[in-house]
């Protein structure tokens, strides 16, 4: 048996790249909060001010470090440091905001992007532009302020905004392909294509009630992506 010996010196660095570390996660759970904290303030002002709540649920989470190690060995980043890692790696911290309908989705998606201390890195629409298995969502990367006592800091925030049928559908597919390992029957892959046709014409409906219900025009069921979407 090898004995490996332990240096006091070998201990002080091994505390320093572990608090190091969770400074570095710290940064982008601030970043989280603060675009939390924007979605609950929109919530909350349609649901007093205007009797209409467009949000349905909002979920956060924080890519674990062995997430994040992973995701370094599939990018392929050869000697990283935190530098690299917050320019290659984007979607450390993530905010999932569910709506009732499309139109929700796209009003939420601008009136979050349009607010002045919010920079827009990148977009990819997939709600017009759906994946080949039927995914769909619009996902942006933002940049948000975070102000600490060392001065202001911008994180990146991946913000997902889907319906309730998106968002079923993708919690589904996502388990049968855990399940199987990524190696899914093709009988399956083609009864999740099917269900991702069904998802969406279930928001068509729902929206169109929605709509008649509320004495608003039909014309406005299918609106166009927004015109800053630059990355499908």
């Amino acid at each position: 048996m090898t004995t490996i010996e332990v240096t006091e010196e070998t201990i002080r660095q091994t505390r320093e790249l572990r608090d190091e570390f969770q400074k570095f996660l710290r940064e982008y759970e601030f970043g989280m909060r603060e675009v939390e904290t924007k979605i609950s303030i929109l919530r909350d002002e349609f649901t007093h001010d205007h009797e209409y709540n467009p949000i349905e649920h909002v979920k956060s989470r924080l890519k674990t470090p062995d997430s994040i190690v992973e995701k370094i060995a599939r990018k392929g980043i050869e000697e990283p440091d935190f530098d690299r890692i917050r320019e290659e790696i984007t979607d450390i911290a993530g905010v999932r905001v569910t709506c009732s309908f499309v139109a929700d989705v796209y009003r939420l998606f601008d009136l979050l992007t349009q607010q002045d201390d919010i920079t827009v890195r990148v977009v990819k629409d997939y709600i017009a532009s759906p994946k080949p298995n039927g995914y769909k969502s619009l996902h942006a990367i933002i940049d948000v302020p975070v102000f600490l006592s060392t001065g202001p800091l911008l994180v990146p925030v991946e913000v997902q905004f889907r319906t309730i049928a998106m968002d079923f559908w993708a919690s589904l597919e996502h388990k049968i392909y855990y399940k199987f390992a990524n190696q899914v029957p093709s009988h399956l892959v083609q009864s999740l294509s099917d269900a991702a046709d069904a998802a969406s014409e279930l928001d068509s409906r729902m929206e169109r009630l929605h709509r008649e219900a509320h004495g608003e025009p039909l014309r406005q069921l299918a609106p166009p992506p927004p015109p800053h979407v630059v990355e499908v």
